[in-house]
């Protein structure tokens, strides 16, 4: 492909996740929705315009990193310390319910490959809190007794994904489940995240000086986007998903910083907003490229909509899915309709889920049927939830009030 193709398509890419994502948050729905319809459209479903090859790919893999990079950074441990037991049980529940309910269904009822459902069943442990918390703050409860334990929930969600992201991705590039090579992959990521955040938080103290005497403008997105993109070279050298550098990154840049045995390397707030302000315009640049790309990976005009096993397969999944994330909320001790309404705030998988599913399609794991199956019911969890917390909240929200 000629180097003028290339950057026509690149300029689409970008333009219609522009358009489809502002059309999709005029109808109050998320943007990331849009960006995936802008890739089917200009994908092989409809006008089979691009193909998500060559540097479309690295593009979107840089895109997957830095989205990664931007999780991090919004992560405040402190939240989940200042939102107690509550948002651990809620975290821990709603990760492992949908994680054995998923396999179990994929596995034993549906026969699908061992790997395959625990792939399957890690897409679905995930949760996009920046969804609910946008709905919730539109609605005035950001700052609720809900909203805390949720955030606090969200936190310690993120940190499970990306540990069990590295776990799946293990098992999927060897191929089989070795509890050897597992307990090595863990090793390795404790030593990573030992290492990585403190030379990343020691490195943003040096970039600071160094912006304060530089002449030349743009020194904090030149040296953080090479800083998260060696981590992720690290991390993919140590046999650990280039995501994870992104994610430790951020997590060191982040308001807070906690590192083992109790140390704590103090941030600058108005620093770590500065970073994040800097940031802002390259992730908006990169990450509707990845969301493009998962729409062109599908092809759904190739798929059997006559399918039993894509409806029976989709509809159960989601049911089990949604349904498993609300139970994990009833385990705490609040009203049941507060219960309930944290339940349905961690259900959207979003940005999250699609990493999975990206895995799962890069490593040849997921067929087209499944592929799309997972990123629809990504999509259904994502699309539909701040909906339903809008419906709940106006017939039953008084049953939620201290």
């Amino acid at each position: 492909m000629d180097t003028s193709t290339v950057i026509l398509q690149v300029a689409v890419i970008l333009i219609g996740a522009r358009i489809l994502g502002e059309l999709a948050a005029y109808l109050r729905a998320p943007s990331v929705i849009g960006e995936i319809v802008a890739g089917l459209i200009l994908g092989p479903t409809f006008l089979g315009f691009i193909e998500p090859e060559g540097l479309i790919r690295i593009l979107a893999e840089i895109g997957i990193i830095l989205l990664l990079f931007q999780v991090g950074l919004e992560t405040d441990i402190s939240e989940l310390a200042s939102s107690g037991l509550k948002s651990i049980v809620v975290a821990i529940a709603g990760f492992v319910l949908p994680f054995a309910g998923c396999f179990a269904l994929s596995y034993y009822w549906f026969e699908l490959d061992f790997l395959v459902s625990c792939l399957i069943a890690g897409t679905m442990t995930a949760t996009s809190i920046g969804i609910t918390m946008r709905t919730l703050a539109d609605l005035g409860r950001g700052q609720s007794r809900e909203g805390r334990i949720i955030l606090g929930a969200a936190v310690l969600d993120d940190i499970m994904g990306v540990l069990l992201l590295a776990i799946l991705f293990n098992f999927v590039t060897s191929g089989s489940v070795d509890l050897a090579s597992t307990l090595k992959i863990l090793l390795f990521m404790i030593v990573f995240f030992m290492i990585a955040p403190a030379m990343a938080k020691s490195l943003s103290y040096v970039i600071h000086r160094w912006e304060s005497v530089s002449e030349i403008p743009g020194m904090v997105p030149t040296t953080i986007v090479s800083l998260v993109l060696f981590l992720a070279w690290l991390s993919h050298a140590l046999g650990i998903p280039e995501l994870l550098g992104g994610f430790a990154t951020g997590l060191a840049l982040s308001r807070r910083f906690f590192i083992p045995l109790g140390a704590a390397l103090k941030a600058d707030p108005d620093y770590s907003n500065h970073v994040h302000e800097q940031m802002k315009p390259v992730i908006q640049l990169f990450t509707p490229i990845f969301f493009v790309t998962v729409g062109l990976s599908l092809d759904l005009s190739s798929l059997d909509w006559n399918s039993l096993f894509f409806w029976t397969f989709s509809i159960s999944l989601a049911a089990v899915a949604i349904l498993t994330k609300i139970v994990g909320a009833l385990f705490v001790n609040e009203k049941f309709a507060r219960r309930v309404i944290i339940g349905m705030s961690m259900v959207p998988r979003g940005e999250v889920g699609l990493v999975f599913a990206e895995l799962g399609r890069h490593t040849g794991l997921f067929n087209q049927e499944i592929y799309a199956t997972m990123v629809i019911v990504i999509a259904y969890t994502t699309l539909f939830t701040p909906f339903w917390l809008r419906l709940f909240y106006k017939y039953y929200g008084h049953l939620v009030e201290d």
